[in-house]
């Protein structure tokens, strides 16, 4: 740093990065100030500087160089303080000391007490804070992804999965060309090979044929019929990596997702998609594989498609004191399970700056959809997709045929409309009296209701099923 940085930074005043200290009289409450700092997103002390922003500098002697290196041995765990020298004077300089935190490490004490920094203020750290921080300290080093998988070896892993991650990969510019095809090369730089031996997360990622000591890797798809629980249309249960499980559920969603269809713009055609953005269900459920809690030995992450809804469910609470509602805004990107994170970062399926959640909010809304709902029950979390408009249900006092909920979709559509303007949407038209007898039949369920009479009737959705 010169001097020229030097002023200009002072200029901006104090903040949580920055604090001004008049000389090392004040060494010890500088430390403080330190340590506030490496429990947050670290920052500078600059000593010579006056609590008004005046540039003084001081001398600093042999005796001023001892004395800082006794204060930073005072930090628990050891704590990375740069130290740099801005001359002020002749014979002053300004003496510049830069926390550099490592998010692993935290939290930091220093002579046995934590201190926090809020804003341009240093204080005591709560109790609940500091306790809050050794347990995120714990959970990344003793995770239940990184324990070894006992027992397991490279032969019970998914080799062409490996290196069709490799592929992908290097096509997104996140690993090297030369990263080669040799299998433990490639598990000891995702971080899955120690020392010889597998850990957990190479099983969840890679394992196959599947392995019986890990059923919570385990995908359940549901296809209600209705809105409840009820009834399936469809239900599987599939254990395997999480690649396969993503591939497996995303198939799912092809074959039963309700299809919108949309008009284009200056082409007068009609084209067809699935109801809700697949790359945002794609996300939510990356984010699910990869944040779930894999300690529940019964756990799997589920997806139910409902008439009116599809939700995503993971088993697990959020970590690191997250709420839902912190989901749609920025937030820490936090991992519960870095190393399966990872893998999927380098894959080219996740960012990793925590913003999963907030594209996929960004996803649904911009194809005309309320924001997706987040939230925590039971143990678990889920997201909840809801559509834009009406979605005809398959079942009422009993099940509808396709061409009813057809009827149900043109008038949610079209509004009220004559029987000739009902006829020339449907996709494949009867008589005349059969779509009477089907909107009969709907208005008997109280589904469709009508206007006029003869030729002049208008069918229209009833308003309390809109």
């Amino acid at each position: 740093m010169d001097i020229k940085e030097l002023r200009l930074l002072v200029s901006a005043g104090e903040s949580e990065s920055v604090e001004f200290k008049k000389s090392t009289a004040q060494l010890r409450r500088a430390a403080e100030t330190l340590c506030g700092m490496l429990n947050s997103s670290g920052g500078r002390v600059l000593i010579g500087v006056t609590p008004e922003g005046r540039i003084v500098g001081q001398t600093v002697s042999d005796k001023t160089i001892r004395e800082v290196a006794e204060v930073l041995q005072k930090f628990e765990p050891p704590a990375s303080i740069a130290q740099d020298r801005v001359n002020v004077s002749d014979h002053k300089v300004v003496l510049v000391l830069e926390a550099i935190p490592n998010p692993e490490s935290r939290p930091y004490v220093f002579d046995g007490r934590p201190y926090q920094r809020i804003g341009s203020t240093t204080s005591i750290m709560p109790q609940a804070t500091y306790q809050r921080l050794l347990n995120e300290r714990a959970h990344s080093r003793i995770r239940w992804e990184n324990q070894p998988a006992e027992g397991y070896n490279n032969a019970d892993l998914d080799s062409e999965e490996i290196l069709r991650t490799v592929r992908l990969g290097i096509a997104a510019g996140r690993l090297p060309e030369s990263t080669g095809n040799a299998i433990p090369d490639i598990l000891e730089r995702f971080g899955l090979l120690r020392d010889g031996r597998l850990n957990q997360a190479s099983i969840v990622l890679f394992g196959s044929h599947f392995i019986p000591d890990y059923p919570q890797c385990q995908l359940r798809l549901a296809r209600f019929r209705g809105v409840n629980k009820s009834e399936f249309l469809d239900q599987r249960q599939i254990e395997g990596h999480a690649f396969y499980l993503l591939q497996e559920a995303m198939m799912f969603l092809r074959r039963h997702l309700p299809v919108a269809g949309r008009v284009i713009p200056g082409l007068f055609e009609r084209k067809d998609e699935p109801l809700f953005p697949l790359e945002a269900l794609r996300e939510a459920l990356v984010n699910a594989f990869c944040h779930r809690d894999y300690t529940i030995i019964g756990g799997a992450v589920s997806l139910a498609i409902f008439d009116d809804r599809l939700e995503i469910w993971s088993d697990g609470t959020l970590p690191f004191d997250l709420k839902p509602e912190d989901l749609k805004r920025e937030h820490p990107s936090r991992p519960r399970n870095p190393l399966i994170s990872q893998v999927f970062y380098l894959r080219g399926m996740i960012e990793r700056w925590g913003r999963g959640t907030q594209k996929i909010v960004e996803l649904c809304v911009k194809a005309g959809h309320p924001e997706p709902e987040f939230g925590e029950q039971a143990g678990s979390v889920w997201v909840r997709f809801l559509p834009s408009g009406y979605i005809a249900p398959h079942r009422v006092a009993h099940d509808l045929t396709e061409r009813q909920r057809e009827l149900l979709q043109i008038l949610a559509q079209q509004g009220p409309a004559p029987l000739r303007e009902i006829r020339k949407r449907l996709s494949a038209p009867p008589s005349d009296r059969m779509i009477q007898e089907d909107l009969a039949h709907l208005r008997r369920l109280d589904l469709v209701e009508s206007t006029g009479r003869g030729r002049g009737a208008a069918y229209l959705l009833r308003k309390t099923n809109e």
